[in-house]
C-alpha cells in the first residue's frame, strides 16, 4: 500500500503506538463513564483476534456483527480486519427475513451478537452452521462470550498489514427494494477518501469528541464516527439507550454530531415544546446558547444531517440558533465519499455543497446525479448484472436526480423511482412536495403519493406537540397549512388532501428501513384503501 494511504487497522495501530495512554472509547452504565485508552483497546483487539485465528477460517471470510452499538462493535471491526477477515455488518433493527438472506448470502461463518430488536427470535435468522459470540448487551444464547475470550487468549503480538485490494467488509443495503445487496469495500478506500475529507470536516476541530448512537452497520455512521476518529486520533463515547440518550449527550458535548432528519425534527419539538416557536426570533445569543447547551450541542463545529432530506425549514431553524446544520450526501456504495456544505457561510438549506476530496459529480442527460472517486465500491458481492447496472465506465449512477448550480452545488430534487404520474399525466417529484411539510411542528413524518389519482396527496403523522392538542385545533391548523403550501404550487402538483394516520411509522412495523428512510410503496399499499374511500371528503382525513 502506498505509504500515503493506510487502512483503518493501521490507523489503529498507529495510535496505539503513538498514543498508548490517550483515551479512544467511552462506554457508560447509568451515566457513569468507563474510559479505554488505545493500548487497553488494542490488547482486547489482539486478544480477540487471537481467537479469530484459532478458528482456522480461510482468509477473507465473512464474520458478520448484529448488534446495537458499544464500545465491543468496535473491538470486534477492528479484530476482524487484524485478523485478514470481512465484516458484515446486520442492522439492529433487520427484519429476521432479510437478517438470514444475509448471512447465508454473504456465507458468513461467525457472528458477534449484542443488543438487536429481534434478539429474542434470532434462531429464525442465523444458520445452525453460524458460530455465535456474545457482546456488550447480547441475550440470545452464544456459544462463546467476548469477557470470556479477553481472560483466556493471549494477544497477538505482530500487526500484519493488510492488502490494499483485500475486501474489508461487505456492507448490505437496507432493501427499499428487493433483497439487500452485498456492497463491497477494500481495505484502501477510506485511505484514499478521508484524509481530505478530515481536513475540511474537522477543521476547527483537531482534537474530535463523537458521540454514537446511529447503527454502525449503516455506512454512514461507521464512516464519520469509527473510521473518522480512527483517522484522526478522536474519542468516540457510545449510547446506552433512549432512556438516556439526552443526558449522556449534554454530559458529551461532542465537536462532531451526525444524525437523521428524525431526530432533528425530534430536538426542534422539544424546544417548541418549552419555547412557543413565536419567541425563537427574539432569542439573544445568550438564549440560543442555552439551547445549543440543553441539546447537548454547544462544542460542535461539525453538525451533519443524512440518510434523507431533512426539511427545509427544520435546518434553517438550526442554523438561526446557531447550529451551523449541513447537509452530507453519499450513499453505501460511494463510502459516502459524495458531497457536503464546506464553506465558512451558513449552509444553504436544501443544498447537499459541493464533493468532498476528491470525488467528483454530474448530472447525466436523464437528471441523475453520478459520482466518481476510490470510494465507489468494487460492486455488488455475486451479483455482476446490478453492479454492471449502477457503475458504468467508473461512474456510479446514484438513481437521485438532481442538478448543479452556478457555484458549483449539488440540489436533489428526487430519487428517479419514485416519481409518480396523476390521471392527468403530470409527473409528480414527492420529495420536492414533503420538504414543504417541515414548516409545521404538528407533523412528525410526511409522504406525498398519488400515483393514478387526480392530484397528489399527503399521508402524515402527527408529532407529539400535534397529538398533545386538541383535535379540532390540529384540524385547522393542519387546513392552513395546506392552502399555505398549495398557494406556492403549480396547480398540477396541489396537494388535494391530508391524510393523518394514528401510529408512527417504524421499522418494526415496516414503513421505515433499517435506515429510517421511507417504505413509500409499503406506505402507499397500506393506506391506498383508506385514501381511494376518503377522496374529495374533507381536506384533512383522521385515521
Amino acid at each position: 500500500m502506498d505509504a500515503a494511504v493506510k487502512s483503518p487497522i493501521e490507523m489503529f495501530y498507529q495510535w496505539e503506538k503513538t498514543t498508548p495512554n490517550k483515551v479512544f472509547l467511552r462506554q457508560p452504565t447509568n451515566l457513569v463513564w468507563a474510559e479505554f485508552t488505545w493500548a487497553q483497546i488494542g490488547d482486547q483487539v489482539r486478544r480477540l483476534t487471537t481467537f479469530i485465528d484459532k478458528q482456522n477460517y480461510p482468509p477473507g471470510s465473512r464474520i458478520a456483527i448484529w448488534s446495537s452499538n458499544s464500545m465491543d462493535w468496535v473491538v470486534v471491526d477492528l479484530a476482524i480486519m487484524m485478523s485478514g477477515h470481512v465484516s458484515v455488518p446486520v442492522y439492529p433493527g433487520q427484519d429476521l427475513k432479510s437478517a438470514r438472506y444475509i448471512l447465508e448470502h454473504s456465507e458468513s461463518q461467525m457472528i458477534f451478537l449484542g443488543a438487536f430488536d429481534h434478539a429474542a427470535d434470532a434462531d429464525e435468522a442465523i444458520p445452525d452452521s453460524v458460530t455465535r459470540v456474545g457482546i456488550h448487551g447480547a441475550t440470545t444464547p452464544c456459544a462463546y462470550q467476548l469477557k470470556d475470550i479477553l481472560a483466556n487468549n493471549e494477544p497477538r503480538q505482530d500487526s500484519p498489514i493488510p492488502d490494499p485490494e483485500g475486501m474489508m467488509t461487505m456492507v448490505y443495503t437496507s432493501g427499499t427494494t428487493g433483497n439487500p445487496k452485498g456492497v463491497i469495500h477494500v481495505h484502501s478506500t477510506a485511505g484514499h477518501t478521508l484524509p481530505k475529507t478530515i481536513a475540511r470536516m474537522l477543521r476547527d476541530s483537531p482534537q474530535p469528541v463523537f458521540f454514537s448512537f446511529l447503527p454502525l452497520s449503516h455506512v454512514a455512521e461507521r464512516v464519520v464516527v469509527e473510521f473518522v476518529c480512527l483517522y484522526s486520533n478522536g474519542v468516540i463515547s457510545f449510547s446506552e439507550g433512549l432512556a438516556t440518550f439526552a443526558a449522556e449527550l449534554r454530559s458529551v458535548q461532542p465537536t462532531l454530531f451526525f444524525a437523521v432528519p428524525r431526530l432533528w425534527l425530534k430536538f426542534k419539538e422539544g424546544v417548541d415544546a418549552k419555547i412557543p416557536p413565536a419567541m425563537h426570533a427574539h432569542l439573544t445569543e445568550e438564549q440560543k446558547f442555552g439551547i445549543r447547551q440543553m441539546l447537548g450541542l454547544s462544542k460542535a463545529t461539525t453538525i451533519l444531517t443524512g440518510s434523507a432530506p431533512c426539511p427545509r425549514d427544520v435546518q434553517q431553524w438550526f442554523i438561526d440558533m446557531g447550529m451551523w446544520l449541513r447537509d452530507g450526501y453519499g450513499m453505501t456504495e460511494n463510502f459516502i465519499d459524495g458531497c457536503g456544505w464546506n464553506s465558512d457561510e451558513p449552509p444553504i438549506p436544501g443544498c447537499v455543497g459541493t464533493p468532498w476530496g476528491d470525488a467528483e459529480v454530474k448530472i447525466s442527460d436523464a437528471g441523475e446525479i453520478l459520482f466518481r472517486s476510490k470510494g465507489v465500491m468494487k460492486g455488488y458481492y455475486k451479483e455482476p448484472e446490478k453492479t454492471a447496472e449502477v457503475i458504468v465506465d467508473g461512474w456510479y449512477h446514484s438513481g437521485d436526480s438532481g442538478r448543479i448550480d452556478e457555484n458549483g452545488n449539488l440540489w436533489i430534487t428526487g430519487r428517479i423511482s419514485e416519481v409518480f404520474k396523476t390521471t392527468k399525466g403530470k409527473f409528480i417529484k414527492p420529495i420536492a412536495l414533503e420538504d414543504l411539510f417541515g414548516r409545521t411542528n404538528l407533523l412528525a413524518q410526511f409522504c406525498v403519493c398519488g400515483h393514478g389519482l387526480d392530484q397528489p396527496v399527503v399521508l402524515a403523522t402527527l408529532s407529539e406537540i400535534g397529538k398533545n392538542l386538541d383535535r379540532a385545533d390540529v384540524e385547522n391548523q393542519l387546513n392552513a397549512v395546506l392552502k399555505e403550501i398549495n398557494a406556492e404550487l403549480p396547480p398540477y402538483e396541489r396537494i388535494n388532501q391530508m391524510f393523518v394516520a394514528r401510529e408512527e411509522w417504524q421499522i418494526n412495523n415496516g414503513m421505515l428501513t433499517p435506515t429510517m428512510k421511507l417504505r413509500r410503496k409499503p406506505i402507499e399499499a397500506h393506506f391506498r384503501p383508506w385514501i381511494e374511500t376518503n377522496i374529495g371528503k374533507a381536506a384533512v382525513v383522521f385515521e
